[in-house]
């Protein structure tokens, strides 16, 4: 075999670069591709048929399972709603709001999942910037990195602890608890807030400063939306540049029209026809007055304009968030009409045009979606795509005289699983159960709480994680690691790897890199007769750091649309935080995890 290698080291490694290219190339979802994985892994026998879907059960997947949904009722309790009153529309400078929402978001991801605190945090954000008149661009991306920074602190913070946990009660007969994780990781976090607070927010590009406030985000012309012109329209029979002339003061504009299927280019001279279909470019108020002056309708439903005259009718601004059913997938395969009647009314996207039907646009993780949806239906609509709402409308039914109750549970509940009275699975799992029968969290809410794409992805990776270790292939990364620091201290293997794993989580999903990397950090202390906590440590730091583009945490591409940002904005706080994040918590695990 090449390079020395069994056949089942042959095969396991190309396994994973091929999991490494596919994630990397991004065209198809990262449970699949694991999942693809694990059955070719089963098929050429490098996973044991017994052990085929033993990940699924592993207490790393329950785990997040369970966090997930303890999130969601937290969530529901109103428990967040607390702190928003004291955030927003305080007069706060810059400097204090970042400082603030970051000290919070960060304190809230340490106990809940951080996707879901920025879920509750971003249209607080938001609010506090149009009250404020400012960029929200300016915001969202501390935020963001905030959010990832708080996940560190504890064990249920982030997969990547939870993972690095698991893998240490395999190889040295217990896990790490519930606050091992808070010497490096809080301090780690501090210095990352601060940093974020005080000069990363200075480092992104002079124009993202120069936004005017969240409306500015979808009002710079970023919506593409379709009207079509009804039979009984003022507009038909009329030149285009008429129509131009009428929408002068609606800031929208006419970039072409439909007809017939065809595509049309915007010439001054086209009559327009009944149902001909105007393609704007403008932001929710530009569309909706172009549609009053030109009377115009919404969609190509002949009843949809009596719809849209009901008063329960209202504009929805949504982001899609990478993993969300909407993501890679059209309006029309969603079926939004007859499922919810909603209508998509525009896309907007990092402002790029597209030549594809609105109906039929593939939509991509952060993209940001102007919905047409009856009010009761928001909640409802929002839950089933798995979106973000861009503004705080109330649309969680709040239970919060509850939100004592649910925060006291949870309390005890990590209480219990710190000082070892309870396994931590069960502890919460028995919190779960509690917020089911309660009603914080409705029964047909439960297995929507859970995202779906990550458990099927680390019950995926966790068979090919233990495959690598079993055919040897742990031991050679591990001695190619030792190889290049050979000569120099342990700790400059220690580094390294936190600078591999830190990369790859730059670029794939971070909870594969800690599958991959927590055995290759085992394997390297045991090469080296070092302590391994101090190894498995760096990499629960490096797998939960990803900084440098929008698709290495969830949470970067959720901001993406709203915030306005390019993909080469990340790397200008990114960079110079993960190099902080090293300084920073590579003394502190040698101070706290001695090798």
């Amino acid at each position: 075999m090449p390079f020395g290698l069994s056949p089942d080291q042959a095969i396991i490694f190309s396994l994973l670069i091929a999991v490494f290219g596919l994630l990397i190339w991004g065209r198809w979802r990262y449970d699949l591709i694991a999942f693809g994985a694990l059955v070719v892994a089963l098929l050429t026998g490098v996973v044991p048929v017994d052990k085929a879907f033993s990940g699924f059960g592993h207490p790393a997947t329950v785990i997040v399972a369970l966090v997930l949904i303890l999130s969601r009722g937290l969530s529901n309790a109103g428990v967040i709603e607390l702190a928003s009153r004291w955030i927003v529309g305080s007069g706060r400078s810059l400097i204090a709001h970042i400082g603030l929402m970051s000290g919070v978001s960060a304190a809230l991801s340490a106990m809940m999942n951080n996707v879901a605190a920025l879920a509750l945090l971003m249209p607080i954000d938001l609010e506090a910037a149009a009250k404020a008149k400012r960029s929200a661009a300016l915001t969202l991306m501390p935020l963001s990195f905030a959010t990832i920074l708080g996940g560190m602190v504890t064990l249920i913070g982030t997969p990547p602890n939870i993972i690095v946990a698991s893998f240490r009660a395999d190889a040295l007969g217990s896990p790490f608890g519930m606050f091992d994780f808070a010497p490096v990781g809080g301090v780690t976090a501090i210095a990352g807030v601060l940093f974020v607070a005080l000069i990363g927010w200075r480092l992104l590009p002079a124009a993202r400063s120069k936004q005017e406030a969240p409306q500015d985000l979808f009002k710079l012309e970023n919506y593409i939306a379709e009207l079509t012109v009804g039979e009984d329209s003022e507009s038909a029979g009329k030149k285009l540049s008429e129509l131009k002339e009428s929408l002068a003061e609606s800031e929208a504009e006419i970039l072409g029209l439909l007809r017939n299927g065809r595509r049309f280019a915007a010439r001054a001279a086209t009559k327009i026809k009944p149902g001909d279909i105007l393609v704007l470019q403008g932001g929710p108020d530009a569309i909706e007055k172009a549609a009053g002056t030109l009377n115009l309708d919404y969609g190509e439903d002949a009843a949809q304009p009596e719809r849209l005259k009901d008063d329960e009718m209202e504009l929805l601004e949504v982001v899609v968030p990478s993993g969300s059913r909407a993501e890679r997938r059209s309006a029309q395969s969603l079926g939004l009409r007859w499922r919810h009647g909603v209508t998509l009314l525009g896309v907007a996207r990092e402002g790029k045009p597209f030549r594809e039907r609105l109906r039929r646009l593939t939509l991509q993780a952060g993209d940001v979606l102007l919905l047409l949806a009856p009010q009761q239906q928001h909640s409802a609509v929002l839950n089933w795509l798995g979106s973000l709402p861009l503004a705080s409308r109330g649309l969680r039914m709040m239970q919060r005289e509850k939100a004592g109750l649910a925060i006291a549970a949870f309390a005890i509940a990590i209480a219990a699983a710190s000082f070892g009275l309870v396994y931590l699975p069960v502890a919460l799992a028995a919190v779960a159960v509690l917020y089911a029968f309660l009603r914080i969290v409705p029964p047909s809410q439960l297995y929507e709480s859970v995202e779906w794409p990550v458990i099927v992805l680390l019950g995926a990776m966790i068979p090919i994680g233990q495959a690598l270790e079993s055919t040897g292939g742990t031991a050679l990364l591990a001695d190619g690691l030792v190889a290049l620091s050979w000569g120099y201290p342990p700790v400059v293997a220690l580094a390294l790897l936190m600078i591999v794993t830190m990369t790859l989580s730059d670029v794939i999903n971070n909870t594969a890199t800690a599958v991959i990397a927590a055995p290759i950090a085992l394997g390297t202390a045991k090469s080296l007769d070092v302590n391994p906590d101090a190894f498995l440590m760096a990499v629960a730091v490096a797998a939960s750091c990803a900084f440098l583009t929008p698709i290495g945490h969830k949470n970067n591409t959720i901001i993406l649309g709203p915030g306005g940002y390019r993909f080469g904005d990340y790397w200008r706080m990114g960079l110079p935080l993960e190099i902080l994040v090293i300084a920073v918590s590579l003394p502190m695990i040698l101070l706290v995890w001695p090798l």
